[in-house]
């Protein structure tokens, strides 16, 4: 038996929108709980966005910073003194250019990123404990996809 194209198109397109509606409520309830957490910590979404990229590489330069935050460096910049302020990012020299300034995430930095990065997979987990077995699969091979995608 042939599928029909239109039918596979319009399930596609189900299941993009059950895929974004998932995305979006699952975004309201994590950040619910990331914004009271970063509050008492006085800390922005940006400056914790940064700290997730921070907390996946070696160190990052400032306009490497720039770049992935899409801001200027001079805005990149006073993100980084204000984490630094806090204890959550240092700031080293290269060793091959002493003016080339790295910036890397402290042990501190790491801890609040594993800590909200719990409390985000505590929410999924809720979210998801009352899917079916087709819809477990679906998430599962939209989040392989968009995994590839991200990675």
């Amino acid at each position: 038996m042939k599928t029909n194209p239109i039918n596979q198109s319009a399930n596609r397109q189900v299941d993009h929108d059950r895929l974004a509606d998932f995305v979006l409520f699952t975004q309201r309830s994590c950040i619910l709980n990331l914004s009271s957490e970063l509050n008492r910590g006085n800390l922005s979404f940006p400056q914790f966005f940064l700290l997730t990229y921070l907390s996946s590489e070696d160190y990052l330069t400032m306009s490497a910073i720039a770049k992935k935050m899409g801001h200027s460096t001079a805005a990149a910049t006073g993100l980084v003194d204000r984490l630094e302020k806090l204890g959550f990012v240092e700031r080293v020299h290269a060793a091959e250019d002493r003016r080339k300034i790295m910036v890397r995430i402290t042990p501190g930095g790491v801890e609040l990123v594993a800590k909200m990065r719990g409390h985000i997979v505590t929410e999924l987990s809720s979210a998801m404990a009352d899917l079916d077995d087709n819809e477990t699969a679906g998430m599962t091979v939209a989040t392989q996809a968009m995994a590839g995608k991200i990675l």
